[in-house]
């Protein structure tokens, strides 16, 4: 495994581990095989493991905090460890959540956050999603303070626009922006990676497999079992499948030319794009975490580059990525 700088002092593997999906959002969940999972990543040398205060109201965190609690001392300080704040949940089963940004949160859910996962600093701590009411300047001081005060080591917000960005980098230095990204939501290509380029700020794509179509094991939606909110998403309906299969058609003769995966071409395109670039796939298997590990091993050509550069110019992507309720605070 390689790795990267998501700045002068954070140094991670090239490619990270996302851990929402060992708590909730795709169907049952099992914290035994989920553990297994976790310390499949010793193996592969991934080291960065990215969690947040939401995925299943703390189960997440805690989950990793009992990774972590079981190894050595020397296995432990090889992983860098990222979680966030600013969406508060409906204490029922819902889906609702709120978006708070607030200096009082931040600094409870930032304790919460140090108690769960075991650990007393966090490596990078992320504003999950930006509020409307709440100036960026003044959360972006209270967690300056967390720095000085050793609670957390990096600051990094998500999902936000490049005006945002810059007004956050401006009150104190930003380590990451976390931003979903990949070859079938390319918003950010725009102005916020370039704005994040210049200012050299890392970038974490999550969801870098499309929430695995990219993969091209998803062509139905009854592959989709009850419980994973997939089956009711915009993109992943019988029609927009369909639809958006032009897309998967159009890589898997990459695929083939190289010898991988269409998921593992996914991954080595969105590597070419920054070399401050770690994207975060999520699985729940072992041979898929192996799998995407690898990619760091197909380079590709600057010629097949600029082809997956410009495939979103002849293939159209079909449906939302998120409900109207999840895309509450994004790219505020």
């Amino acid at each position: 495994m390689q790795t990267r700088n998501l700045s002068p002092t954070l140094t991670v593997s090239s490619i990270g581990y996302g851990a929402m999906g060992l708590s909730e959002f795709y169907g049952q969940t099992d914290d035994k095989a989920s553990l297994q999972l976790l310390h499949k990543l010793i193996d592969l040398n991934i080291t960065f493991i990215d969690t947040a205060n939401l995925y299943g109201r703390g189960h997440n965190e805690a989950l990793i905090g009992r990774f972590l609690a079981g190894l050595d001392k020397a296995t432990r300080e090889r992983f860098i460890i990222a979680t966030k704040c600013g969406i508060d949940r409906s204490p029922d089963e819902s889906y609702a959540r709120t978006i708070n940004n607030q200096p009082d949160y931040i600094i409870r859910s930032c304790h919460e956050s140090l108690k769960r996962l075991g650990v007393e600093q966090i490596d990078l701590f992320y504003l999950h999603r930006i509020s409307e009411t709440t100036p960026i300047e003044e959360s972006m001081e209270c967690l300056s303070r967390l720095v000085k005060e050793g609670k957390i080591n990096h600051i990094g917000l998500c999902e936000v626009s490049a005006s945002t960005l810059r007004r956050a980098h401006a009150v104190h230095p930003l380590t990451a922006l976390q931003t979903e990204y990949s070859l079938w939501t390319r918003d950010i290509e725009e102005e916020i990676l370039p704005t994040a380029k210049a200012l050299g700020i890392g970038v974490v794509p999550y969801s870098p497999l499309g929430r695995g179509f990219l993969t091209g094991k998803y062509r139905k939606n009854s592959d989709f079992s009850e419980g994973d909110f997939r089956k009711n998403n915009e993109r992943f309906i019988q029609s927009s499948l369909d639809h958006n299969a032009k897309l998967l058609d159009a890589v898997t003769p990459l695929a083939e030319k190289y010898g991988c995966t269409t998921g593992q071409i996914a991954l080595a395109w969105l590597l070419a794009q920054y070399d401050k670039l770690v994207p975060i796939p999520g699985t729940r298997h072992s041979n898929y975490l192996t799998e995407n590990a690898h990619a760091v091993d197909v380079v590709l050509t600057e010629t097949d580059i600029a082809l997956l550069n410009g495939i979103h110019q002849h293939v159209d992507i079909k449906g939302q990525r998120y409900s109207e309720e999840g895309m509450k605070g994004i790219n505020a």
